[in-house]
């Protein structure tokens, strides 16, 4: 096991946005800027190519390259988790490698989302995958992306193979999460992150370890304090910072009309705070200037 990953991992690993600059081209000075903005929040990990990163929307070539730059650039300072998340069995275990290869610490990978597989079925083909994985391996239950949830009975199986280290829940189910925290007494190294930054006080209450959170992205310092707010019990605080989290998630993630909007308001913050360009992976578009002048307006009340 890599020493850099604590079991279990405790705190925010952001779901890093993909800077990009053309349809297969990273934008890397920008990339570079939203590492060391995203780091110097204090947070404890950092999780490339998932869904805010549109890791399935990129090329392999362009994923290798990120995994290269990104791992260079952080250089162990916190871990790197990377989706592998795919219909082709065999790329995921390329990019498992490419990250191996790279220097990261782990790898996240939600059900294959093409043709929804039965429970048994996912529990073979992470039977068959994980031996060949190169690095320990986080489950990522998604089922409104993947049309599959990772049940609770394949979640208590998974516990027993030590390559499967934790698991990032963004099924917005706060009664199955419940339920998972009920699991971690047999695997008390298991790590249980949320995904939706809404419920991140109450898993922290729950029994969870920590988030996965978007809005990491641009504000990481405001998730990391409401994480250490609600791990330490003070209520107080992690109401007032719970309410502010609430700002972004109903006034930035709403300005957009489609599933998209939450990334794409994101990207546009991220963009208007000089961090990174906010161009998207076909098929989706930036925010044109009516919804990004909105953005500005609201940068300027919502910055804790």
């Amino acid at each position: 096991m890599n020493h850099r990953l604590a079991q279990p991992l405790r705190g925010i690993v952001p779901p890093m946005v993909t800077p990009l600059r053309g349809r297969d081209e990273l934008d890397v000075p920008g990339l570079e800027r939203l590492i060391e903005h995203i780091l110097a929040g204090g947070v404890s990990g950092l999780f490339i190519l998932g869904t805010t990163g549109e890791g399935p929307s990129l090329s392999y070539r362009l994923r290798k390259e990120l995994i290269e730059r990104a791992c260079r650039q952080v250089k162990g300072r916190v871990p790197v988790l990377v989706g592998i998340t795919d219909t082709a069995f065999i790329e995921s275990l390329n990019v498992a490698r490419w990250s191996a290869d790279a220097g990261a610490d782990a790898v996240v990978l939600a059900p294959p989302y093409y043709l929804p597989e039965g429970q048994p079925e996912l529990q073979e083909y992470l039977d068959h995958l994980v031996p060949e994985l190169p690095l320990p391996l986080f489950l990522y239950n998604m089922p409104a992306l993947t049309k599959v949830s990772f049940e609770l009975e394949t979640v208590r199986r998974a516990m027993d193979n030590p390559r499967i280290v934790g698991l990032k829940d963004s099924s917005g189910d706060m009664i199955y999460f419940h339920r998972v925290v009920g699991l971690l007494k047999h695997r008390p190294d298991w790590t249980l992150l949320i995904g939706p930054e809404e419920m991140l006080a109450d898993a922290v209450f729950a029994g969870g370890h920590g988030g996965v959170n978007g809005g990491a992205n641009f504000f990481p310092r405001l998730y990391v304090e409401l994480f250490r707010a609600a791990q330490s019990g003070d209520t107080a605080r992690t109401r007032e910072l719970h309410a502010q989290v609430m700002r972004i998630s109903d006034n930035l993630y709403r300005i957009g009309r489609h599933p998209s909007a939450i990334i794409k308001g994101i990207k546009c913050a991220l963009s208007l705070l000089g961090v990174c360009d906010d161009f998207m992976a076909e098929p989706f578009h930036r925010f044109r200037e009516p919804e990004r002048e909105k953005v500005r307006q609201l940068l300027s009340r919502l910055k804790p």
